[in-house]
This record gives C-alpha cells, sequence and structure tokens, in this order.
C-alpha cells in the first residue's frame, strides 16, 4: 500500500510544481540533470541512467545501480567503466524504489569519489521493454562480410529465384542503368559528387545482391577507385551529411566488394572510414548526443552511415568496435524518438519523419537480427502505424506542425509510404498496412527495396481500416491531439489537429503550442502559413516559424520563443463518438527570447534582433489554456481561457488559403474554397471588443527566387482579432463546416447560452467568475462539462469527483459511459525546482 502511496505523492508533486510554474522546461535541450530522480516518472522500463557532460571528470563513467541504498545487496550492478554519459541495465527492474549513483575513473584505473545517491520509482504503469547486452549483438555479427544487411543473408538465395518476377524488378533495373551510366573520370574533385555517389552505390548494391552480376559491383568499384585517387575532400568530411554518405559508400563497397581491391585500397579504405569515424565520434558525438534532447541531423542519417562503417570495421579497429557499442548503447538509451517518446508520431515535425524513416526501419531490423530480440516491440514502434495515419492522412496534407507543413503533396510522402510499408510487412500492423495500400509509392521507393525483395516478408492480406479505429488518438508525450470525422471517407473527411507539446520548440518544430489545423477532404480550411525554404532566412525566422504564422494566440503582439522553455502540454483527452476533446496548456511558452546559440546566430547573420517589434520578448502571461472540440461530425468549438499579470492585447490567430468575408458586427468569419467544395463559417464570443484586420502579406516574405520545390506561392491570408487590452480573458470559438452546398445554421445566443443546431453551448465569458463551459446535444445525449460541480447526465445528477474537472458522457468504445479527468501533468526529464 505504501508503494501506490508514494506514487501518488510523486505525481501529485509533479503536476503541483508543473501548475506553480516551477518547472522550467519539460525537456533540458543540454542535460543538465541526472535522470532519473525521485521526482521524476519514468518512460520505461528499465531507464537508462543519464547524466551531464560536466559530471564526466576523467576518462570514464561507472555507474552503481542498486535495490538497497548502501549498494550491498544482490540487486547491485556495477558497470564497467565507460566513455559515455549514460547506463543501460539491460534487465527489467522490479517495481519498487532503487538507488543510483555514478563515478569517474580514468585511464589507468584511479577511481574518483562517488556522486551522491539518487533515487527513482518503478510502477507498474510504466511499459516494459529489454534488450539484451551489447555482448550478444557483438557475439553473433558474422565474421565474413557482407555485414551491413546481414539480415538478408539468409533469404537472399531464395529470393534471387524468382527476382524477374517482382513487381519492383524493372524499376530496380532502371534505377540501376542509371547509376551505371553515371561518369566521375574527369571529375577532378569526386568528393563533391558524394551524394550522387552514395544513391547510385545503393541502387547498384540492390541489383548486385539480387542479380550477383558483376558489371553492378565493378562500377560501385570503380567510382570508389576516382575517390581513392585524390586526397579526400574536408570540405565534403566537415559535412555531416556528407561525411555519413562517403563512410557508407565506402563501407558498403568494401563490404560487398572486398576482392575486388588491391590490399592498398583496402587500407586507404580502412584510413578514410576510420578518419571520419574518429573525428565524429570524438569531437561531436561522444558525450554529446546522449546528453542533448535531438540533434536532428545526427539521427536522420549520420547514426546509421556511422554504425554502418563501424560494423564493417569493428574487428580490425578499437575504436570501431567502441563506436559499435557506443551506437548500440545510444540507440537503447535515446531512440527511436529521443527516448521521451513512446507515441509512434514525430516529435520534431511531422514532415521530418521522412529524414529518419530509413534510419528507424534499418537499426530496428540489424538490431533484432544480431540479439535474437524484436526491438519493434519498443513502444514506439507499436503505435508508429496509427502515428503514420493520423499525422500525415492518405491524399491529405499533413496536421500541419514543424518544417514542411505546408507541402501540398496528393499523398503523404514516398518514403512514409515506404516504412508503412516494412512496419506491415515485419509487424503486421493493419494502420500501417492500410495506409500503404492506399498511398503505395513505396513501390518507386530504392533505398529500402532491397529489404522488399530480399527479405522474404510478405504484406498482409487484408489491408482495412480496423473497425475499432478511434475518431481521436492523443499523442501524449509528443503532445498532439488529432480528431476525424470519418477517416475512411477520406475525401470528405473533416481533420482537427492540435498541438501542445513538451518538446518546445526549435530544431524542425515551431513555436505553436495550442495551435489547431482543420481540414476538409485533406485540403486546408485553417493551416499554419508560410514556406520552408531555407531553415533561417528572414521568412523563417519571422513569419513561417514564428507563432504569428499559426492559429493560436499572440499577447501584444508577443509570440512564443525558439527554445525548449517554450512548452506546452495538453492535459486532457476525451474520445467519445460523438465528441472529441483536447485542453492544452501554454501557460509557460510565451517565456521572452531563445538563449541558443543557434538561433542567436541566426538572427545575428541577417541583422535581426529578437525584439518587441518583432514579436519577441517577455509577456505577462499567466494563464493560456485552450479547450477545443469536434463535435461531430463538422463543429469545431474552441474556449480559450486567458490571464496576465497586467491588461494586455489578446491577438487572436486564424489563418486560411482564401480571403475571409468579415462580419465585425458579429464577428462572423466565413470562408468559401468552391475546388474543395467547402464553406466554413466562425463566430467568435467575448465580452472585450475585438478589431478583426487580414492581411494577405507575410512579415518577412518569402524569397521566390531561390524556390526549389514545387513552392506555391499563392498569397494566404492571415486574421486578426485583437481584444481590447484586459488582464482576464475569456473567448468562445464555433466554427461550422459545410460541404457540397449545405447550409450552416444560425446561431442562437442568449447571454452565455448557444445553441448551434442540436447542439447547446453554455460558456462562461464574464472573466471575473471561475471558467465553466457545458456542452450537451438535445439528440443522441451527449455531454461535456468543466468547471460545473454538478450536472445533468442522462437524465440523472453527476456529481463532480474532482474540482474543475472535465467530464464526458458519451459513447465509448462502443458503449455509453462517463468519463472525468484532472490534468495529466507532463513528465519532465530535468531539473523539478
Amino acid at each position: 500500500m505504501k508503494k501506490y502511496i508514494v506514487i501518488a505523492w510523486v505525481f501529485s508533486l509533479i503536476a503541483t510544481c508543473i501548475n506553480a510554474g516551477n518547472i522550467t522546461r519539460i525537456h533540458e535541450n543540454e542535460r543538465e540533470t541526472p535522470f532519473p530522480q525521485r521526482e521524476h516518472t519514468l518512460y520505461i522500463n528499465p531507464s537508462p541512467l543519464l547524466v551531464p557532460q560536466s559530471m564526466k571528470q576523467s576518462d570514464f563513467l561507472q555507474f552503481n545501480l542498486s535495490r538497497s541504498k548502501d549498494f550491498t545487496d544482490e540487486s547491485t550492478i556495477l558497470s564497467k567503466p565507460s566513455p559515455w554519459c549514460m547506463f543501460n541495465p539491460h534487465k527489467i527492474l522490479e517495481n519498487g524504489t532503487w538507488y543510483w549513483r555514478v563515478r569517474s575513473v580514468d585511464k589507468v584505473g584511479k577511481e574518483f569519489p562517488w556522486s551522491k545517491t539518487y533515487s527513482f520509482t518503478v510502477s507498474d504503469d510504466v511499459p516494459q521493454f529489454v534488450t539484451p547486452p551489447f555482448s550478444v549483438f557483438l557475439n553473433n555479427i558474422p565474421e565474413d562480410s557482407p555485414r551491413i544487411y546481414c539480415f538478408l543473408n539468409n533469404s537472399l538465395e531464395e529470393a534471387r529465384k524468382d527476382v524477374r518476377l517482382h513487381p519492383e524488378f524493372e524499376n530496380m533495373i532502371s534505377d540501376s542503368r542509371d547509376a551505371l551510366s553515371e561518369n566521375y573520370a574527369n571529375d577532378t574533385k569526386p568528393y563533391r559528387q558524394i551524394a550522387r555517389m552514395y544513391m547510385a552505390c545503393d541502387k547498384l548494391n540492390t541489383a548486385y545482391q539480387m542479380l550477383q552480376q558483376d558489371n553492378y559491383a565493378n562500377k560501385m568499384v570503380q567510382n570508389i577507385r576516382y575517390l581513392l585517387a585524390v586526397e579526400p575532400d574536408q570540405q565534403v568530411i566537415n559535412n555531416d551529411f556528407n561525411a555519413g554518405e562517403l563512410v557508407y559508400t565506402l563501407a558498403c563497397t568494401y563490404d560487398n566488394c572486398y576482392d575486388r581491391f588491391t590490399p592498398q585500397e583496402r587500407k586507404q579504405i580502412e584510413m578514410i572510414v576510420m578518419d571520419v569515424l574518429s573525428r565524429y565520434y570524438l569531437k561531436h558525438i561522444l558525450c554529446k548526443e546522449e546528453t542533448h534532447i535531438f540533434d536532428n541531423h545526427f539521427w536522420q542519417f549520420t547514426f546509421r552511415h556511422l554504425l554502418q562503417g563501424a560494423l564493417v570495421m569493428y574487428d580490425k579497429y578499437p575504436l570501431a568496435k567502441e563506436y559499435l557499442e557506443y551506437s548500440y548503447e545510444l540507440w537503447t538509451a535515446r531512440a527511436p524518438a529521443s527516448g521521451f517518446n513512446r507515441d509512434g508520431s514525430w516529435h520534431n515535425g511531422t514532415s521530418y519523419f521522412s529524414a529518419n524513416s530509413v534510419t528507424l526501419a534499418y537499426v530496428a531490423t540489424l538490431f533484432s537480427h544480431l540479439t535474437g530480440t524484436d526491438f519493434m516491440q519498443h513502444p514506439w514502434y507499436k503505435n508508429v502505424g496509427i502515428g503514420m495515419l493520423y499525422s500525415w492522412q492518405p491524399e491529405s496534407l499533413s496536421a500541419g506542425f514543424g518544417d514542411g507543413h505546408e507541402k501540398t503533396n496528393p499523398k503523404p510522402l514516398r518514403i512514409r509510404s515506404a516504412f508503412a510499408d516494412f512496419m506491415a510487412r515485419t509487424t503486421g500492423d493493419p494502420y500501417a498496412t492500410w495506409y500503404s495500400s492506399i498511398n503505395d509509392r513505396y513501390k518507386n521507393e530504392s533505398e529500402t527495396r532491397l529489404f522488399r525483395m530480399a527479405s522474404g516478408k510478405q504484406r498482409p492480406q487484408q489491408s482495412e481500416l480496423p473497425a475499432d479505429a478511434p475518431k481521436a488518438v492523443w499523442f501524449k508525450d509528443s503532445g498532439e491531439m488529432i480528431a476525424n470525422s470519418n477517416l475512411k471517407d477520406y475525401e470528405h473527411n473533416i481533420s482537427l489537429s492540435f498541438r501542445s507539446s513538451p518538446f518546445g520548440s526549435g530544431s524542425h518544430t515551431h513555436s505553436n503550442q495550442n495551435a489547431f489545423n482543420l481540414h476538409y477532404g485533406g485540403k486546408a480550411i485553417y493551416h499554419a502559413v508560410g514556406h520552408y525554404m531555407n531553415f533561417a532566412d528572414p521568412h523563417n525566422l519571422l513569419s513561417y516559424r514564428h507563432t504569428r504564422a499559426h492559429n493560436t494566440i499572440l499577447v501584444d503582439g508577443i509570440g512564443q520563443p525558439f527554445t525548449t522553455r517554450a512548452y506546452g502540454n495538453i492535459v486532457r483527452m476525451f474520445n467519445g463518438e460523438h465528441i472529441s476533446y483536447a485542453l492544452g496548456d501554454a501557460s509557460n511558452a510565451y517565456c521572452g527570447i531563445s538563449e541558443y546559440p543557434m538561433w542567436q546566430k541566426n538572427f545575428a547573420t541577417h541583422k535581426l534582433e529578437q525584439s518587441r517589434e518583432n514579436g519577441f520578448g517577455e509577456t505577462p502571461l499567466k494563464k493560456y489554456r485552450r479547450h477545443i472540440f469536434l463535435l461531430h461530425p463538422n463543429i469545431v468549438v474552441i474556449y480559450d481561457e486567458l490571464e496576465a499579470e497586467k491588461a494586455v492585447r489578446w491577438d487572436w490567430m486564424l489563418h486560411s488559403p482564401v480571403k475571409f468575408d468579415i462580419d465585425e458586427s458579429t464577428a462572423t468569419l466565413t470562408t468559401q474554397n468552391p475546388k474543395s467544395r467547402y464553406k466554413s463559417v466562425a463566430r467568435l464570443f467575448c465580452e472585450q471588443q475585438c478589431v478583426i484586420t487580414q492581411t494577405d502579406n507575410f512579415v518577412a516574405p518569402p524569397n521566390e527566387k531561390i524556390a526549389t520545390r514545387g513552392e506555391d506561392f499563392t498569397a494566404p491570408w492571415s486574421l486578426t482579432a485583437g481584444f481590447t487590452p484586459c488582464k482576464n480573458n475569456r473567448i468562445l470559438t464555433i466554427i461550422q463546416v459545410e460541404a457540397d452546398g449545405n447550409k450552416v445554421v444560425d446561431i442562437e445566443q442568449s447571454q452565455n447560452r448557444f445553441q448551434c443546431g442540436n447542439w447547446i453551448i453554455e460558456a462562461e465569458l464574464n472573466a471575473k467568475h471561475p471558467a465553466s463551459l457545458y456542452i450537451h446535444n438535445k439528440d443522441s445525449k451527449a455531454t461535456f462539462s468543466y468547471g460545473k460541480k454538478k450536472l445533468p447526465i442522462n437524465d440523472k445528477k453527476y456529481e463532480c469527483k474532482y474540482k474543475y474537472s472535465s467530464i464526458l458522457y458519451d459513447k465509448i468504445n462502443g458503449l455509453w459511459k462517463t468519463q472525468e479527468m484532472e490534468d495529466r501533468a507532463a513528465l519532465p526529464t530535468g531539473k523539478i525546482q
């Protein structure tokens, strides 16, 4: 019984600290705090032990983990001294309290004093996923080549028998022909072509593995000899993407064409691979990647490519073996999605999942093969099918968060299709299967083709969307909620996406806590604006990435800075048949300017300042809680609770691909898109007066001269409802979406009571009174309540268990039931005051 009291106390402490504003950030950008500690909640069992780089006082770190405070009982684990700032127990930790400490050790074995002792609690509700020790991985690496794709060695021979009947055979031949035709004989700087050589190597290797014809292998070798004939180009090696492509191109060719090189050539290849590997590992990776929240470039490509190089060279060079172990431990501790995301969604921007997908497929497959442990049993992989489907639906724009959200592809990206197909073949995931059956562009994706052709794994026969697919999903760790009216009927589906993320903003995510997007039939009704043409040009800094480009709030014209300090959190969510609901808290998001040197440098490069004039700076914001609903099938309701320490102007933002028809007397905003066959009418209700304006101009326009991605520069429209300055405000928004000429219904208002068709909405708009919201459907009897102590539910009185909880009465998983929910606190991994 004491165990559960302790667990409840920890949750209560975390929620209190967050609500009181005592947590500067949920996730530290660079680790400053040892994790886990008593006040932390584990994400997975066993949890890695992580320490800041500053705690490493000498060459190595040694960790001590035990059930006993004095580290004397039989549960005690003493790690070997290792040069990295992490330790994985590689065993399930039993429930209860665990203690740990760490010390530095130098190369000659001198032991430094132990750190203070930390403790954490393991409970039943922590997902379990355990990986075997590195020794298991190491002992199963094949002695002979090929190693990089060793997981295909047992199935290749059988696959070759019918290769010409494979549906991708002609695509493989076409791609390999293109690669055979490339000629670098007269290129005096062949290293500058490494990106092309890398793709050619992959295509040639696929054809060689499947057909075993010398022309493919000889071409791979010829390309390498062009590189060996000149000195390595330092400009290329200093680019992390190019460096990884070089390592893979050399290692893959060496791995598969070893006997075609002379001993001198093999030595040259080894030296180049090891030079790049040692340079990046020792200077840029060791003690940095395990302590950084998420270095996007490293995890996208560099991690995989250097791992592949080390896999080929590990038995010849001790440093390669060390890096191989580091990679295995790093993946266990911090992958597949930062280590603090079990959702299956991508925390670093929906579109940028594509840059990570090959690595996510390859590493899980390699590690599973060499350890005998299914790495796709990690919670993130178990949820990725539904994560991919809901965040970027078939024939649709993406949910709309992060770099590349504006891409107007008629279907999600080809590599997403390939990853979904990979999950369908390897796990049978029904969501991934349905997703890739509709978006079957994987057939033209070359990097994952060898696996499809050689693994022998087939797609499931059935490819239907599961009958119990939820109308709404809550990605708790990454901070998104996505609701749909009818996902299967994607041509007419109304999709509402909402973000309030514990990861804050920066990297490939934007300053858009408590922002939403609304789509009909995959097309934008209301969607963030701007173009991703440059990571940090004026358009990106002041328009695209800035809060003003998103459907959320500005405080006196000030948005959210580019930092993990500017975090949000979805604290409540309901998924009913008639009502989908989320509550986002962005009270901590408007917290000044970015302190990160990268962003400071980016502003300085363009002679820009993080000034109030540019929409950056401190604000007196105390509370920004946004309740958002999809009342099925076609009504969106938003209720904003806003509080500040002094009177501020509240700028309520909305963005549309077409111009708004504004009736300022009733605060009615109408958009109509004949091409997409929809009409949307939004009405704002508030006791404060507002001035509504719109513009089709950006604060900093995109530079159309550098467009390379088929951008559509049709000017979108950005609307601002600026409310009279006040300390506290409440804003109710009711949005109706109708299609194919259907008319929206008139909203009948009587003080704080609004009737919209069969829906009754009661909202407290007087900021001097406690916030409350009541929604009821006269036909279905579905009911939602917030802030009411007692309420009628299905003709009976319901008394709330908790103060200011949210209550839903609705059909849930086929049964009518009542649910009540308080705030779910985010799970901090850093310092709690």
